[in-house]
């Protein structure tokens, strides 16, 4: 079953940013562009390295209008004792969501009921609160913040401009493609 096009469930989760905490609900999602970047756990080997890549991305992600919202199945605790334990996440500005009853792992299918943690997984949702791409990798390879940043820039491209496509490697202000009849084999 895919996840495409799967409206994301009510939710409220306590989060960590900035310093404080507070809760960040279904609603503060619509209305914007948004990123799901599940990772396993807190204190752990690669998920500093992807969150630190993702905190040096995060104001190229917020001129575009998209919010970042990290999520494992801590607790808002364990977040704060996180950051305030280790250099590379006391990089991050975005919000780090705890979901220790791992409600949105669970919604976004990300849940390992083995071992109770997230799989990495990313999730580039619409203004409607709907996953329009996704990423789920094994726990032992880290991502990329650049080709993610890419995916939400196409995604959103294509939201508004439904009658195009963007070919691999696409990049802003590059030539996109207008499917025809006409360019059937020809590509």
């Amino acid at each position: 079953m895919t996840l495409l096009q799967h409206e994301l469930t009510d939710f409220k989760v306590q989060a960590f940013q900035n310093n404080e905490f507070r809760e960040v609900t279904k609603a503060d999602v619509l209305g914007h562009w948004s990123v799901f970047f599940f990772y396993p756990a807190d204190f752990t080997f690669v998920c500093p390295t992807e969150l630190e890549d993702l905190a040096a991305k995060y104001e190229d992600f917020k001129k575009i209008g998209c919010e970042i919202y990290s999520v494992s199945t801590d607790t808002h605790f364990v977040h704060k004792a996180w950051h305030d334990a280790n250099e590379k996440i006391a990089k991050i500005q975005y919000p780090m969501l705890a979901d220790p009853t791992a409600l949105l792992a669970r919604d976004l299918d990300t849940y390992n009921e083995a071992d109770g943690m997230a799989e990495r997984g990313d999730f580039i949702v619409n203004p409607e609160g709907k996953v329009v791409a996704y990423e789920v990798i094994s726990s032992n390879v880290g991502r990329n913040a650049d080709e993610l940043l890419r995916r939400v820039q196409a995604s959103q491209f294509v939201y508004e401009h439904g009658d195009q496509v963007c070919p691999a490697k696409w990049q802003p202000g590059e030539d996109t493609i207008e499917p025809s009849l006409d360019l059937v084999g020809l590509l």
